[in-house]
């Protein structure tokens, strides 16, 4: 995977994974008020038809009271109590029954089949104990209860919520209940409607969530087609100027060969070929040659001198002889030699060797910041420092000229490839470049870490000397 991608990716999931966290916690959030909302409607329904059960017993109460007030207990007066209660109903499954203590059933409207039944020990399909439940109710003050009874319209058993009181001059117990099947229905839809409220947000946030990826994706998208423009256009120009430096320094080889190298050659030639007419002239006269041929080998070590600048500027021997501290003297003394500049080169630590490769970079970065300092800083003064720390190899170039703006240069895109080039050579190596700039001068820091063993070419002189 290419780092944009893993780039692309560290931000699309923290926010998925943000999105999905948000949205579990609306869900449960959503399910919890639901979950509350349907207990507080179900026991304000409740609470509800529990007084307005007790609103009836109370109306049955009345219309059996001035017979128990009486104070007759023969079975006439009774029987006229059961049949004042089986007249009153509310619809088809509102009306009143009427137990005695013992749980047996003395009157039901829509069930007659029970009367005359000992149903003490009925159970619902639960387990409950259903009339003993409802006589317990009766006999301490009246209240509701909550039981499973069938449904006389439907025959099917049913939730219900009966209310009961208890007629103690007669033993009896009457009561009346609806049934909560109705409730539950209603129950169901706000549930159902709940799950959807539920989902519709849930929807939403994955829609939100969906178009949040895509614009996070839009954006890493359009950031990397410019990055890749911005690179290529980087590219091209680092390729121009590795074409252009090329030819830069085969037109400076193609000049010195031609002014320096082909000139001395062409004399040493012209004054041999004197020589030699001389000798074919004269040949008696040996001792007025020999000038002359002095005078051509003369110009033969100024021949080899020049040769052994051009290598040294192409690649120094010192630098594969004696290492990277005394490249770095003898390029200090041939700039100050030439440019006026005062270059210190200081080294510190203990030497050790190091890969051809770091020696190379280390040397060019030093020669292309001198030079850069001599073009450009205005400086007097200049220091070299090399140093051999615990964890890595740093070399140091600090000037005292006037400075630039690094960050400016570094954007500019037609001028800075030579730090451009600094800085690839050293992130090559695995290395840390930096560099500081102001009105006191200019600072560059290149580092190297320590190479693997492998790595360390075998020569135990390429660390070079130490300093006196």
């Amino acid at each position: 995977m290419k780092l944009r991608q893993k780039i692309l990716l560290l931000a699309v999931a923290p926010l998925a994974v943000a999105m999905l966290g948000i949205a579990l916690a609306v869900r449960f959030q959503a399910t919890q008020l639901a979950q509350h909302e349907r207990a507080l409607v179900e026991a304000a329904y409740l609470q509800s038809k529990e007084t307005e059960l007790r609103h009836y017993v109370e109306l049955a109460q009345s219309a059996i009271a001035p017979l128990v007030r009486s104070g007759r207990t023969d079975a006439a007066t009774r029987q006229a109590a059961m049949e004042a209660l089986a007249r009153l109903d509310y619809g088809p499954d509102g009306y009143f029954f009427l137990y005695d203590l013992h749980g047996r059933n003395l009157m039901h409207p829509r069930q007659p089949e029970l009367v005359g039944q000992d149903l003490w020990t009925l159970r619902d399909p639960q387990g409950a104990l259903t009339i003993q439940q409802l006589i317990a109710a009766a006999k301490g003050g009246g209240g509701a209860v909550r039981y499973l009874w069938r449904k006389p319209s439907s025959q099917q058993l049913a939730p219900k919520l009966g209310y009961v009181v208890a007629v103690p001059e007669w033993g009896w117990m009457v009561g009346t209940g609806i049934y909560l099947d109705d409730v539950e229905s209603t129950l169901r839809q706000l549930d159902a409607r709940a799950e959807t409220d539920i989902r519709q947000t849930m929807a939403w946030i994955g829609v939100i969530a969906g178009i949040s990826i895509l614009l996070v994706a839009a954006s890493g998208l359009a950031l990397n087609v410019s990055e890749h423009r911005e690179a290529d256009a980087k590219l091209r120009q680092l390729a121009q100027r590795v074409v252009q430096s090329q030819e830069e320094e085969r037109a400076r080889l193609s000049r010195e060969l031609h002014d320096g190298i082909s000139q001395l050659l062409v004399s040493v030639k012209l004054v041999l070929e004197t020589a030699t007419n001389r000798l074919r002239l004269a040949p008696a006269e040996g001792a007025a040659v020999a000038p002359v041929l002095g005078m051509a080998l003369n110009r033969l070590d100024t021949v080899f001198n020049e040769v052994r600048r051009v290598a040294r500027n192409l690649r120094p021997a010192l630098l594969d002889d004696l290492g990277l501290y005394a490249a770095l003297q003898h390029l200090a003394r041939e700039m100050q030699g030439g440019s006026g500049l005062e270059i210190a080169v200081t080294q510190s630590g203990t030497p050790r060797e190091l890969p051809d490769e770091q020696a190379t970079a280390l040397f060019r970065i030093a020669q292309e910041a001198l030079t850069n300092v001599e073009r450009h800083a205005g400086a007097r003064r200049v220091v070299v420092a090399l140093a051999f720390d615990a964890d890595a190899t740093r070399l140091t170039v600090r000037d005292d000229g006037h400075g630039f703006d690094v960050a400016r240069m570094q954007e500019d895109p037609q001028r800075g490839i030579g730090l451009r080039n600094l800085r690839e050579r050293i992130a090559a190596l695995c290395g840390q470049f930096d560099i500081v700039s102001g009105m006191g001068g200019t600072q560059l820091v290149a580092s190297l870490p320590l190479a693997r063993p492998a790595a360390i070419a075998h020569d135990p002189v390429s660390a070079g000397p130490s300093p006196s």
